[in-house]
């Protein structure tokens, strides 16, 4: 028993269907892809610095010793959420590093806002950077802060990519009120 031409105009037909709904498919997927799903660079604001600890000590050298209180806000534009492994943020000044940040393994939600806290201890031997008192009386300092994030992007709940995250922040401190201004740039490599 065949079927005849009869089996072969349906498999045809059913094979057609098939292929016009996978096209379709892969055309909205390569659309939402291209634009909604497509990748953008987190914002990241400095929402507080609190001074803990200062110190300056004058025997036998002239030393900085300060504690900062540091909470950052990362923006997270993208539908995926960013799950990153203990790291250290790095606090340079004039090209000299200063102090060291931990930051400890944390999840940045998709499209949501999300502080991370660490606190940086700055000990510094004032004679090997010069420049610090003449800028303390000029009552800016500008610093610099780099901090390469690495992990995975959850993407749909079920797509994982391995992705880094890097920022460099340029952070100026006000003196006088002690006040901390700042401006991030990050990019973001899967």
């Amino acid at each position: 028993m065949s079927c005849g031409l009869k089996c072969t105009k349906g498999l045809k037909i059913c094979c057609g269907v098939t292929t016009i709904f996978l096209i379709v498919v892969l055309v909205i997927l390569l659309v939402l892809f291209l634009t909604d799903f497509k990748r953008k660079d987190p914002t990241i604001t400095l929402q507080s610095v609190k001074f803990g600890r200062f110190h300056i000590g004058a025997l036998p050298n002239l030393d900085l010793n300060l504690s900062l209180a540091i909470v950052v806000n990362v923006d997270n534009p993208n539908h995926g959420s960013f799950t990153y492994h203990n790291s250290t943020a790095y606090l340079n000044y004039r090209g000299r590093l200063l102090a060291e940040a931990p930051l400890p393994q944390d999840t940045i939600p998709a499209r949501k806002s999300h502080n991370i806290s660490t606190i940086v201890n700055v000990y510094v031997d004032i004679a090997e950077v010069p420049d610090l008192i003449s800028d303390f009386f000029s009552n800016y300092i500008n610093f610099t802060s780099t901090t390469t994030l690495v992990g995975k992007v959850k993407i749909l709940k079920f797509i994982k990519i391995k992705a880094t995250s890097y920022s460099t922040c340029y952070i100026i401190v006000h003196i006088p009120d002690r006040s901390v201004n700042s401006t991030c740039d990050i990019q973001l490599k899967l």
